[in-house]
């Protein structure tokens, strides 16, 4: 698969198969921020940061998890696509509330094996993450 391609793809959460969909595939020509550059003209952002205090989600530049949201005729697209030295997974769901879930899921999966900074308190399994470890970093502007 091309670096970037348009395919069908199976939701995750719904099952539906949908074509015409901009799928992230595996980049080995140049490093990861090569790679992010690249995506984000397809309108993909890598997610820099994860949780309620903006811990780290991967190990840039070797790993980053990218996220996106689109449309089809049914209805909204949630992307999240995995960055690892240039192997790429690529998944879609239906709600914004599963992408969050997979997001948070690699997060934790990162900081557990300490190959990214996260919380202290982490418990043994990413379904046991309190909800303030599940959700975007936001800057509070005050």
């Amino acid at each position: 698969m091309n670096a970037i391609a348009t395919a069908t793809v199976t939701t995750k959460d719904s099952g539906e198969a949908i074509d015409g969909v901009t799928v992230l595939g595996d980049y080995h020509e140049n490093g990861g921020y090569d790679w992010m550059e690249l995506i984000e003209a397809e309108g993909w952002a890598v997610v820099p940061s994860w949780g309620c205090d903006g811990w780290d989600l991967g190990q840039w530049p070797y790993v980053m998890v990218a996220a996106t949201r689109t449309a089809d005729s049914i209805g909204n697209l949630f992307g999240v696509a995995t960055y690892c030295e240039g192997d790429v997974s690529c998944t879609f769901y239906r709600t914004k509330a599963r992408q969050f879930e997979a997001i948070t899921e690699q997060a934790f999966f990162h900081w557990k094996n300490g190959q990214a900074h996260g919380p202290d308190d982490l418990p043994e399994a990413a379904a046991e993450l309190p909800s303030r470890y599940r959700i975007p970093y936001t800057v509070n502007a005050a």
